[in-house]
């Protein structure tokens, strides 16, 4: 049920805001850092935490709260989680010393998973399918911008006013946000209120538990792998995650109501998806700590002139944003996407070939690839995602695709580190590691998935009885077969249903 305009103008702000909020918070606390360290008297292992304990409650929370926005209302959770963010946001400000600051972001990691989400499951409820992948366009553009705004609002504000100020920077956005998304009314929460109740078993509480040991070990173990003398310990870790992995597995097979509804995760385009975003991350942020270090620690540049090489990647993210969904129109999602992977691709290739004396022409064109295969991909796998999911579970959905996005991060840094440490002469050179050709081939790896996406935007076939009747419950006439998300693939799309015998697929 899609929503009416005005409804829609403010859905559209809070998800683009929130978003905005969330990507520009982690930008400019890795500026702050320092300072905060040398304030608070901290050693590294604890400012390390500030950014880990975030990480991975916000990973290891993610899908959980898709769950609650689906059950009660993603503009209820989406508000809980903004206004939570702004306190915390504030408690960090004024915090008097480390352990406050990292427990605070523990809890403003809670917080953004409710936020997160909800960015997308709003999206999915409030405007039609076939016009979701505009909106999301909007909100990736914006979160291109705010990511790239980071290191300069942060670095301006820190040497200013103090680390201090870069918490209170979100806390007037989150706060406005919050109050407009609870000032509207909220579809989600008027459909759950007319299905039956199973109580507390309808969240599936187990398989959260379950889900959120996995996903936050791994996290933890991605982050901790490249410290030195770790690997041990790294080793328990990850297999500590694969053992919470199985366990979740065997218990989503037998659960009445499972976090993870088989319906979401039997779809072929969802899965495609969330594989293309998660080569996708870990190619480009792999990338971006290598490049970094080599154009600070060999060619000598300031963080600065550092970032403004980066600055095709960050132009053309936000851009190039807009013109992606007339792109899936007209070429459909499979072949935007394959173009976008190539792109990401070349963009690896051609900064893995560059030498000590690499010229900034050279890093801005590699750059500006890599920032022109993202967008390209996020938008278009995004959209597929939240489009292919059942409105149902479009909080799960979203879910998903921020765990993707948060993990694929953590991976691709992970692995640029160990294979930066395999060539400690030349690792930091491009042309003389095997960093970035590795990172290359996780790039490529988004090729077969984007091969797995849809070859047309519109899937849905039309209805002939109530469409009403068809979202709330599937109990009209024939429709119990075609709820959103269900529909049959293929190049029919356009030609009317008959009611009684296409129940069953």
């Amino acid at each position: 049920m899609s929503a009416p305009g005005p409804r829609r103008a403010s859905t559209l702000a809070c998800s683009v805001l929130g978003a905005a909020v969330v990507a520009l918070d982690g930008t400019v606390l890795t500026v702050a850092q320092p300072a905060l360290q040398r304030d608070l008297h901290a050693d590294v292992g604890q400012v390390q935490w500030t950014s880990t304990a975030y990480l991975v409650t916000v990973a290891s929370l993610l899908v959980f709260a898709g769950r609650l926005g689906d059950r009660y209302g993603h503009r209820r959770v989406f508000a809980v989680g903004a206004l939570g963010f702004a306190a915390a946001s504030a408690g960090i400000a004024l915090a008097p010393g480390i352990g406050a600051v990292i427990a605070l972001r523990v809890l403003q990691g809670v917080c953004g998973a409710l936020l997160q989400p909800a960015t997308l499951g709003m999206l999915r409820t409030a405007f039609p399918p076939e016009r979701l992948a505009t909106p999301i366009a909007v909100r990736t553009a914006a979160i291109g911008l705010a990511a790239a705004a980071g290191p300069l609002v942060g670095g301006a504000l820190v040497s200013s006013y103090g680390w201090r100020a870069v918490f209170l920077l979100g806390v007037p956005p989150t706060l406005a946000i919050g109050l407009l998304a609870l000032a509207g009314p909220d579809p989600r929460t008027e459909a759950a209120e007319r299905r039956p109740s199973a109580g507390i078993a309808a969240l599936d509480p187990l398989g959260a538990l379950l889900l959120a040991v996995a996903l936050g070990l791994l996290v933890h173990g991605l982050v901790d792998a490249p410290r030195p003398g770790g690997t041990g310990t790294t080793v328990l870790v990850l297999a500590a995650a694969a053992a919470a992995g199985a366990a979740l597995l065997r218990h989503e097979r037998r659960a009445p109501h499972p976090l993870l509804p088989p319906e979401l995760m039997r779809s072929v385009p969802v899965r495609a998806g969330l594989a293309v975003l998660l080569a996708a991350s870990a190619a480009l942020f792999g990338t971006l700590f290598v490049a970094t270090y080599f154009l600070q620690d060999v060619q000598g540049l300031d963080p600065l002139d550092c970032a403004l090489r980066f600055l095709p990647l960050a132009a053309l993210m936000v851009l190039g944003a807009p013109l992606c969904p007339p792109l899936q129109r007209r070429f459909g999602p499979r072949r935007t996407a394959v173009a976008g992977a190539t792109l990401l691709t070349l963009g690896v290739l051609l900064l893995s070939r560059l030498d000590a004396t690499a010229s900034a022409v050279s890093v801005g064109t590699g750059s500006g690839l890599l920032g022109a295969g993202f967008v390209t991909l996020m938008v278009t796998a995004t959209s597929v995602v939240v489009h292919r999911a059942p409105e149902a579970h479009a909080g799960v959905a979203g879910g998903l695709q921020q765990t993707a996005m948060n993990i694929g991060p953590a991976l691709g840094v992970a692995t640029a580190t160990l294979l930066l440490a395999l060539v400690p002469d030349g690792g930091f050179v491009p042309d003389r590691g095997v960093a970035l050709p590795a990172l290359a081939a996780v790039a490529a790896l988004a090729l077969p998935a984007a091969l797995a996406l849809p070859g047309t935007t519109h899937h849905r076939v039309k209805q002939t009885g109530s469409r009403t009747g068809s979202r709330i419950g599937g109990q009209t006439g024939g429709h119990m077969g075609s709820r959103p998300g269900k529909q049959r693939e293929g190049g029919g799309g356009t030609r009317p249903e008959p009611t009684a015998p296409r129940t069953r697929r």
